[in-house]
């Protein structure tokens, strides 16, 4: 499922974003930058250890913050390390909102031309799908709306079909407000 919205497409896909090659892949982090577990385990396992030595260089990131390392051994060449809120601490949209914003930002501020992001915040956090969706396709679709100059293409990918649907249903309502909006 894509669309283009200002230029800048913005596309649904199931499957393992550590297999995406785009110019940056964005890992669901923990203030820590340690890649344990769910997609930080997946990108330090094939991405190597000089992605894990980026962020203990780093030390720390804040919730609703991002930074970004390079991609090690994966086809993106840079990983952008998200901070999602866990569910229950407070504030959670606006801290998966703030934490969209910083890695779509980062990209652009980068000069990459490509993004993809998964569900950030709804594995071991415990963040609820449907709101995931909601929040992280405003934001995208929201920022189709800045001065872009390098940002041209942002994927969010799925890992499991389930989620592919939520996200694929928000996405069809969201782009049909958006066109009721220009009408």
């Amino acid at each position: 499922m894509k669309a283009t919205i200002n230029g800048v497409t913005v596309e649904l896909v199931q499957g393992d974003i550590t297999d995406l090659d785009v110019d940056a892949i964005v890992n669901a982090a923990n203030s820590q930058l340690i890649l344990g577990a769910g997609v930080a385990g997946a990108i330090r396992q094939k991405g190597g250890p000089s992605i894990q030595e980026e962020c203990l260089r780093i030390g720390y990131c804040e919730v609703g913050d991002a930074v970004i390392t390079g991609g090690g051994q994966l086809k993106a060449r840079h990983v952008i390390h998200a901070v999602g809120p866990r569910m229950g601490e407070g504030s959670e949209a606006g801290k998966l909102a703030s934490a969209v914003r910083a890695s779509l930002r980062l990209a652009e501020q980068h000069g990459l031309h490509s993004i993809a992001l998964p569900a950030i915040s709804t594995g071991v956090f415990g963040y609820p799908l449907e709101s995931c969706a909601d929040v992280m396709l405003r934001v995208i679709f929201d920022y189709t709306f800045e001065e872009l100059t390098h940002l041209r293409h942002v994927i969010v990918c799925l890992y499991d079909h389930h989620a592919y649907q939520v996200f694929a249903a928000e996405f069809a309502r969201k782009l049909t407000d958006l066109q009721a909006e220009q009408n």
